[in-house]
């Protein structure tokens, strides 16, 4: 069944009628993915765990065809290897591309808002990532569910069923509950060559106690998508096939006093069959197909000792890659270690202030690779009460490290289209920090000004005449400001964000003329994120980016751009379990290429019916 223009915010696990007061209806806070944008829910599929980062103001998704068939996460001004995913205690990874590492096979409605970790969050919580992480917890399980039926232009159509049931059940005296979700979705895509075909099944069990939570979760997911210079200038037609496993088992234990304990493991799979050219003859093995298997194991908590808190982590990984091109290497399995332990003090103030200092480090270490030891230090002015404007004022100092993907290690160094480096090493960053939070004449505000050295980054280069990406390490320093602001009034809601950052790059005696990641960053980067409940069950959200885009010559549209989406959304009153909505995807038609010469998607609307219970 397909509808002719728009796309439904979903009213997730909401098992309350939405409440009209005053004439406008307000959304519960469970439905939402991220407080920091507007539409949660993308136009052209349904919605996975990356398509709330979009229009997130300290996240830069570079996106190949559309978010949810490739996109490319960079937080400030890394690359798409640096940003790190977890899920509850567990650091996700694909050993052979960071462009894989948003592939989670898991409904959004059994996830959290996402968390940005930065500087000494992220060298503290993430793991092999120089410039953040994007970690998601686990949601309870709420008695509710939804049926979201849609479609729009390009013959595009997405269905989900979602169904959450908490039983009587009690097992060591936790409540039992489980949740599953299966969705698909089809279309033609708004260019020739651009279709997608995408299928995803998710189930969890779920055991709750008043302090613990524990979950074992499975996800299946399946990627069929192409594009035009899906990940090459060099004007052929693209195809990806992906099919990523996950299986996980997380348990969270709260204590008194913001003491925790988490810890689990997971095993995840993830197939790809990239072709280059979509219509050459591929015979019985294809030139690009790679398997990758990741098991992992991952402790973290914090525990309060005479006063002084030990924050700690520990984990374990294992992988290893299965390829027909990836052969050119040292090796294909590798084995991760780390462990850190942060100690915090604090000391009380007059004024309702307080002093809090935390110090430690990291270990970091696999079976081919040097080790690191990463430093983190933080200096913090907290302030509680009324007079209290801003609330925490802030001085770190954090490194981190990571290693190399088996793309750039494993790839032919002499031909072919991605050039590879078998000698490329650990990578590290080193990052000051200056911020301050707090609420502000009614706004919620964060500050940040920053400077991040990252040594032998591993970037892919462009070679005018040389018909292949290649890796190569760079030094390079980026300097930057982010503002974040947000408030919420009667009728409406509104996020502001706002980045600034420069860089200096040093690729030694390495041939390169241009930089398809490194140096492909905005020097400006303005959101803003509009939620306006007009009454009488209608809702508009609308969010907005404009940028200024660092010069790249292979870049062949501006280097400035304005993208916005749009959703118009109507609940009938008297059957507050149906929304209706209408939504426009790049609502000006932008063709600004997110990663240089990747063609743009075009403004795409599409529309869609959900019922919640």
């Amino acid at each position: 069944m397909k509808f002719p223009s728009a796309l439904v915010f979903l009213a997730l696990l909401s098992a309350r009628p939405l409440a009209a007061q005053s004439g406008t209806v307000s959304l519960p806070e469970l439905t939402v993915f991220s407080s920091q944008v507007a539409n949660q829910e993308p136009v052209g599929t349904f919605a996975m765990p990356v398509s709330a980062l979009k229009f997130e103001p300290r996240v830069d998704v570079q996106v190949r065809n559309l978010a949810e068939g490739q996109a490319d996460i960079a937080v400030r001004g890394g690359i798409f290897e640096n940003t790190g995913i977890r899920l509850g205690a567990l650091s996700l990874y694909d050993p052979q591309t960071g462009h894989y590492f948003a592939e989670i096979p898991v409904a959004p409605a059994m996830l959290g808002a996402p968390e940005v970790l930065t500087g000494a969050e992220n060298s503290q919580r993430g793991w092999n990532a120089e410039a953040g992480t994007i970690a998601y917890g686990w949601r309870p399980v709420r008695s509710a569910g939804f049926i979201t039926l849609g479609g729009g232009q390009f013959n595009t159509d997405h269905e989900e069923v979602y169904e959450g049931r908490v039983s009587d059940t009690r097992l060591a005296g936790r409540r039992v509950a489980a949740d599953a979700s299966v969705a698909r979705s089809a279309s033609d895509g708004s260019m020739q060559y651009g279709e997608s075909r995408f299928d995803r099944v998710s189930a969890r069990v779920q055991l709750v106690g008043a302090d613990e939570q524990t979950d074992l979760v499975y996800g299946y997911q399946a990627k069929l998508f192409g594009w035009p210079n899906l990940y090459t200038p060099f004007k052929s037609n693209e195809t990806e096939n992906l099919q990523t496993v996950l299986v996980a088992l997380n348990h969270r234990r709260q204590f008194t006093g913001g003491d925790f304990m988490e810890f689990g493991a997971y095993w995840r799979r993830n197939k790809d069959d990239y072709a280059f050219n979509r219509f050459a003859p591929v015979g019985p093995v294809h030139p690009f197909q790679h398997t990758t298997r990741v098991a992992g194991t991952a402790l973290d908590g914090r525990v309060t000792v005479d006063g002084i808190g030990l924050g700690y982590k520990a984990g374990v990984i294992r992988d290893d890659l299965q390829s027909t091109s990836l052969t050119f290497g040292r090796f294909h399995t590798r084995t991760y270690t780390t462990a850190g332990l942060f100690p915090e003090k604090r000391w009380e103030l007059d004024q309702g202030r307080a002093l809090v200092a935390t110090a430690g480090a990291t270990f970091d270490d696999t079976n081919h690779d040097g080790s690191a030891v990463s430093p983190v230090f933080t200096l913090a002015e907290e302030r509680t009460g009324p007079v209290a404007a801003w609330q925490r004022f802030y001085l770190s100092y954090a490194e981190a490290s990571q290693v190399p993907t088996y793309t750039a290690l494993n790839s032919n160094p002499a031909a072919g289209l991605f050039r590879g480096n078998p000698n490329l090493g650990r990578e590290k960053s080193r990052n000051f920090e200056l911020g301050m939070k707090g609420t502000w004449a009614g706004w919620q505000t964060d500050a940040a000004v920053f400077y991040r050295r990252d040594d032998r980054l591993v970037d892919w280069t462009f070679k005018t005449g040389v018909t292949a990406r290649t890796a190569n390490p760079v030094n390079i320093d980026t300097t930057g400001v982010e503002l974040f602001s947000r408030r919420t009034f009667n009728r409406y809601d509104l996020v502001l964000g706002y980045a600034w950052l420069t860089k200096d790059a040093d690729y030694g005696t390495a041939a390169v003329d241009a930089s398809f990641y490194a140096l492909n960053y905005p020097r400006h980067r303005l959101t803003a994120a509009i939620t306006a409940r007009l009454g009488g069950g209608w809702e508009i959200r609308f969010d907005n980016e404009a940028r200024l885009q660092a010069a790249n010559f292979l870049r062949t549209t501006r280097k400035d751009a304005v993208i916005s989406a749009l959703g118009v959304y109507y609940r009938p009153p008297q059957t507050h379990n149906l929304m209706i909505g209408v939504q426009a995807d790049n609502l000006w038609d932008s063709d600004y290429q997110d990663v240089p010469t990747v063609p743009a998607s075009k403004r795409q609307l599409t529309g869609s019916v959900t019922y919640t219970w």
